[in-house]
Parts: C-alpha cells; sequence; structure tokens
C-alpha cells in the first residue's frame, strides 16, 4: 500500500498508510517439516497420517461389507493455541484441539453423510452404518456419486504449507502485548484498546475414496492482530476504532507486530473528525482488502451451486463479457504458502492454474462434480472453492500505487470499510453500510461515515476502471485498489 497523508481537518497528524514487509521477531523457532515428518505424530498432532489412512481404510471397507456401491471417508485432526490482551493485561488463552472422522456412502445414486469425534473401530463402524442407512432412505440423485476417475489427481505436489509455529502461551502474550504497546504509543489521542490477539493454528488430514484417490496435507495458518481506539479531547469526545492483522503459513513471514500495531493506530486516528456527506453518485476507490470482496461477488456468482439452482445474477456468462476488456483474473492452486493452495479439491480432483476472466470475458466456472453434472459440463477442480485468485487489469502500470489511483478517483468516495451483508445474488443489487474518505481533486479532503453505497453487482463489475498496483494480500483472494466508474451514496 503506498503512502498517503490523510488531513481530517485539523484534527488528526499526517498518517501514512504503509505495507508490511518487516518479519516478525519472535524467539520461538519455526519447524519446516517436509512431507515425511508431517506424517507422523510430531509438531503438536496426537496422530499420525499412517493411523489416520488405517481409520479411513476402516470406514471404506466396512461401506464395502454393507453393500455400498462407493464411499469415501476422510479423518483430520486441527490444533492451536489463541492469546488475547486488552490495556495491557492477559485476557484470554484458548488452546484448541479438534478430530473428526467423516464418511460418505453411495448406494447407487442415493447418498448418506455422517461424522464422528470416536476414533475407535466399533464407533467408525456405526458412523458408516449410519451413513449407508440415510442413503438408503435418500430420494435418488442421477447426479450424485464421486468424481470421475479420470479427474482423479495421483501425483501430489507439496506446496510448502506447514510451518508450525512451537510458541507458548507466555510468548504469544509477550508478542500481543508488544503489538498493543505499539497501538497505544503511536498518539496520545489512542486512549484505548479493543485488545490484540495472537493466533498459531495447524492442521492435517488423510481422504480416501473407491475411485482411487488416496491424498492429505498438512497446513498452518498463524496471525497477529490489534484494534485501537482513537479519542479525541474532550468529556464526550468523538471515539474512532480501526484494527490490523498480519496473517501468513509460516510466523517467519509475518508483519513486524510493532508496524502492524502502529498501523492500526493510524488507522484508527485518521477517522477522527469523520463526517456525513450529502446523498450524491459520484466514482468510488475500494481499499485494497475492501476490494477483494467484490472479486469474492464474482466467485460465489459464477459458483456451481449457485448456477444450477439459477439464483445467480450471472447465469449463463460463459463465453461473455462481464468486466471491461482490460480486466484478468487468474486462478492459480500452486503458489508455494499461498493461503488458498491446495494440489487438489475436496473431492480428490486434480487442481488445475487456469485463466478465469480473459480480456473481461468468463473463461471457467467454479464447479465440483456434482455441479458439473448438474449443469451438464466438467468439474474445474473447485469443491471447496477457489485457490488463490488474482485479479490484474492489463491497465496498471507500476507507479499506480495508492496515491495514484486516489489521484485516478480525482472526486468520489475512498472506501476503507464495509458493513452488513447487504448483496442479492440473484439480482445483484449492492447495498452496504461504508466509511471511508471524500476525496477532491486527488486528494483526501476529510473522512466520512454512516454512509451507505449502492449499486448492482453487475454494473459494478463493468464500471471497474482501474486496479491498483497496491496489492496487499490478507486471503485466497488478491487484487489492488479497485475503482469503479459510479456509484450511489445515501448520505445524510
Amino acid at each position: 500500500m503506498a503512502s498517503i497523508i490523510a488531513a481530517t481537518a485539523g484534527l488528526v497528524p499526517a498518517i501514512f498508510f504503509e505495507t508490511f514487509f518487516v518479519k516478525i521477531s519472535v524467539k520461538s523457532p519455526v519447524k519446516k517439516t517436509t512431507p515425511d515428518t508431517a506424517s507422523h505424530a510430531h509438531d503438536g498432532f496426537s496422530y499420525s497420517r499412517d493411523h489416520f489412512e488405517g481409520l479411513v481404510d476402516i470406514a471404506l471397507h466396512h461401506a464395502k461389507k454393507l453393500g455400498a456401491t462407493n464411499a469415501g471417508a476422510e479423518a483430520s485432526e486441527g490444533c492451536g493455541l489463541s492469546v488475547s490482551v486488552r490495556k495491557g493485561e492477559l485476557e484470554n488463552v484458548e488452546r484448541n484441539r479438534d478430530k473428526s472422522l467423516g464418511v460418505t456412502v453411495y448406494v447407487d445414486h442415493r447418498r448418506g453423510n455422517a461424522s464422528t469425534s470416536d476414533f475407535s473401530k466399533a464407533a467408525i463402524e456405526r458412523t458408516v452404518q449410519a451413513a449407508f442407512d440415510i442413503a438408503r432412505f435418500t430420494a435418488e440423485d442421477p447426479t450424485a456419486g464421486l468424481p470421475d476417475e479420470a479427474d482423479i489427481e495421483t501425483e501430489h505436489r507439496d506446496l510448502d504449507l506447514f510451518h508450525p509455529w512451537s510458541i507458548n502461551s507466555e510468548e504469544a502474550a509477550r508478542i500481543a502485548l508488544q503489538c498493543e504497546a505499539a497501538a497505544l504509543k503511536t498518539s496520545r489521542r489512542i486512549t484505548n484498546s479493543d485488545g490484540a490477539a495472537v493466533s498459531a493454528q495447524q492442521s492435517h488430514f488423510f481422504s480416501a475414496h473407491t475411485h482411487g484417490f488416496r491424498g492429505g496435507y498438512a497446513s498452518s495458518r498463524h496471525s497477529v492482530s490489534v484494534a485501537p481506539i482513537a479519542k479525541l479531547p474532550g468529556r464526550n469526545a468523538e471515539m474512532q476504532r480501526d484494527a490490523w492483522y498480519t496473517s501468513m503459513r509460516s510466523a517467519d513471514e509475518l508483519s513486524s507486530v510493532e508496524a502492524v500495531g502502529r498501523y492500526a493506530a493510524e488507522r484508527a486516528l485518521s477517522r477522527l473528525g469523520a463526517r456525513k456527506i450529502a446523498t450524491t453518485e459520484c466514482p468510488v476507490l475500494f481499499e485494497s482488502p475492501v476490494a477483494a470482496g467484490l472479486l469474492g461477488g464474482f466467485v460465489q456468482a459464477v459458483s456451481g451451486g449457485a448456477l444450477y439452482r439459477k439464483s445467480s445474477f450471472l447465469l449463463d456468462s460463459l463465453g461473455k463479457k462481464v468486466f471491461p476488456k482490460h480486466i484478468d483474473i487468474e486462478e492459480d492452486p500452486f503458489v508455494l504458502r499461498g493461503k488458498g493452495s491446495s494440489p487438489f479439491d475436496d473431492e480428490g480432483v486434480r487442481s488445475v492454474r487456469r485463466k478465469v476472466v480473459k480480456g473481461g470475458r468468463v473463461e471457467g466456472y467454479f464447479l465440483s462434480s456434482y455441479s458439473a453434472r448438474k449443469l451438464g459440463m466438467k468439474t474445474t477442480g473447485n469443491a471447496g472453492g477457489s485457490h488463490n485468485l488474482a485479479m490484474t487489469s492489463r491497465l496498471t502500470q507500476a507507479g499506480d500505487d495508492l496515491d495514484a489511483m486516489i489521484q485516478k478517483l480525482g472526486t468520489g468516495l475512498f472506501v476503507t470499510e464495509l458493513m452488513g451483508q447487504g448483496v442479492n445474488y440473484v439480482t445483484g443489487d449492492y447495498s452496504r453500510g461504508a466509511s471511508g474518505f471524500w476525496v477532491e481533486n486527488g486528494q483526501i479532503a476529510y473522512p466520512v461515515h454512516e454512509i451507505t453505497i449502492a449499486g448492482n453487482l453487475k454494473d459494478m463489475l463493468m464500471g471497474i476502471e482501474a486496479v491498483g498496483s497496491d496489492t496487499y494480500n490478507m486471503g485466497a483472494k488478491s487484487t489492488g485498489s479497485i475503482l469503479v466508474n459510479r456509484m450511489k451514496l445515501a448520505g445524510s
């Protein structure tokens, strides 16, 4: 994120919105674990991959013994540590450990599913029996079944997704306190805090089904977050809250805790003096993390479930122009340490790197085997969702940072936060609460709040005029800031 100066009516000092590439400083080691070592009960796991394979095989064998046409099973385990602090004091320490074995049974084209957290042989066999009984009394669905054998992934890539963080509660609390302290010392106007938190999570699974798929892997996700509160002088003065976080597969790639705390504080400070604005129509610039939601809206609209139920505003959009011709969207499941990376989908179907949108035209949907059959199409390897989507514009230049995008906005609204769930994916109607900054002649004029932005997603996607080079990846969908040519703003 490029640096911009938010001059909020003289109430707040110059604020710099920055990007965090400074590594976190922790004394606890970050282990690099190979697939071989990950397959044993190391790094906090209670069960090995070999044990999971045995459990899954018990389930599949019993399903066949009962007379199932086909069956699939998955054993999984997750564990982690979450620590939160507030105002310099420890608030919560939580350790989580979950395990599950899920079974899906097919009797011809009837499907039944059941799960258990009891890994004893007797419990697994009871779970398989339950799934089998459900399948026997379920209505037949000709499209129900395992994926085709030709689509199964047989060569499983190591995508470097597992980096356990050997951190105890004392170290996690120290890091959280350090992050909150960095926020509080940014300015005397940072007077309070909703707290800071550190989370270290990891999981692994093994899955198999009777069409020949066998596979699984371990993964991790760690984060540091903080939510400071800024206040103007005076007993009944205005207060504003904002937050920031960093999240990565490996703790050694997390941003500096001082930078996270300082940036969260600067965002809260920049909101002081926020005003309402009059109802109008104008261009809208979505900040990069918020803009990823537009990409998510597109994904939902072209996903199999919405399409075969005919509950999407983008029905029959394959091969049609949905974005301006300068927009491309690529899916890459094979990004090392990527937050949406996976060598195969939830059904064991091979993942594929592909162009989802090329030159503004939809090149592919997001389909599981079931939704593909319902539509008379082929699976795209997206059972469970999309993988590492990136929206880019052919017009984007290296210098199109956030400053440049605000200048392109000219006069209009720069959105940094959205609230509510006011999106109708059947019609595309879009209406959400928003806050951010009013921009005049390419310069931030003042912060704004208590407004609603409205439009239709079909018009918004076609109305994308520019995508910034200020990409900040906070999840499995990444894009720079997005400039939409016109939206309605409901204010005072």
